[in-house]
């Protein structure tokens, strides 16, 4: 079992704040994902937990087997690090043995291990070919099978889909899923919001060092946009004037004559609100709006952005 909890944890350098205060949770057999654009301080975040670098404040908490330690084995976990560490001029194999050896592994394990994930990952016939004869795709699959070779308990992913198609996106998606299963905890950084919303249990938001929103992909919308939109079309024209009555809308925008958005005002039911809609005329169809991951980001990281200019000023004056 592992569990890994950071408490107010803050992180400077020279005088930018890289992280700010920040705490979460994850727990063993997790996808957690760490999102946010360049510099929000997700890469900080990483080298903190892999003990690259220490908090300036806070403390980051680590349980592994029964055990309280205060950083994590090496056989423990694999590290895609930001920057690659891979030698390009030797070859596939002779990479992956060397890393595999670093982790502890024999050199029968290693032989079974290199052709089983280089043949997953299309890469059999490239095993001795040096890296820097590669494209930049399978090179990051080279650095993948490095991280997962020696089994081990965590991994540590900072963005696992760089320079992968969206082919090769679907495999490793389908890997980080597998070994999820497996029991294997996952603790990633990305960009791909589509393959986020597909993969993760909980995420943590950031912007500029500072939390904007934390937990399921469910209370992460929530957090972020807590309206709940309707979409409705009705068998015939409707006026303006009849919605307007209805108690359980909050606001609506017309979409057509017969189409129109809506939000559900609190305290009221779907049920209600689907009783109230069908006085005003026969429905059509009715739907649940659900906005994606990605627009709920770049919507949260305006709105933080927006608001971390505000109080500057404030200050200022």
């Amino acid at each position: 079992m592992l569990r890994i909890s950071a408490y107010q944890i803050e992180k400077s350098y020279s005088t930018v704040k890289a992280v700010n205060r920040i705490s979460f949770d994850v727990q063993s057999g997790q996808i957690f994902a760490l999102l946010g654009p360049n510099g929000a301080g997700k890469s900080s975040l990483i080298r903190m937990l892999v003990g690259l670098t220490r908090p300036d404040a806070g403390k980051i908490r680590i349980e592994y087997k029964g055990e309280e330690l205060s950083a994590l084995p090496k056989r423990c976990y694999g590290y895609l690090p930001e920057d690659r560490g891979l030698y390009l001029d030797k070859t596939v194999r002779q990479n992956l043995t060397y890393i595999a050896k670093l982790r502890g592994m024999a050199a029968a394990d290693i032989s079974a291990a290199l052709v089983q994930w280089c043949t997953r990952l299309d890469l059999l016939e490239k095993m001795d070919d040096t890296l820097n004869k590669l494209s930049k795709g399978n090179q990051q699959k080279v650095q993948l099978i490095s991280c997962v070779l020696h089994k081990p308990d965590l991994l540590i992913l900072d963005e696992p889909f760089s320079g992968l198609d969206p082919v090769n996106q679907e495999h490793v998606l389908a890997i980080l899923t597998e070994l999820k299963q497996s029991g294997t905890t996952v603790i990633l950084s990305a960009h791909q919001m589509a393959l986020i919303e597909r993969l993760a249990d909980q995420m943590l938001l950031l912007n500029k060092g500072e939390l904007v929103a934390q937990g399921s992909l469910a209370q992460v919308s929530y957090q972020l946009d807590p309206k709940q939109w309707f979409e409705v079309s009705f068998e015939q024209q409707v006026n303006s004037e009849a919605l307007e009555r209805l108690t359980a809308v909050a606001e609506f925008k017309t979409l057509a004559p017969s189409k129109i958005q809506l939000t559900l005002k609190a305290g009221f039911s779907v049920s209600q609100l689907l009783q109230q809609l069908t006085s005003v005329a026969e429905l059509a169809d009715f739907s649940r709006i659900q906005p994606s991951l990605h627009q709920l980001y770049l919507t949260a990281v305006q709105q933080h952005n927006q608001q971390t200019t505000a109080d500057a000023q404030g200050d200022a004056a």
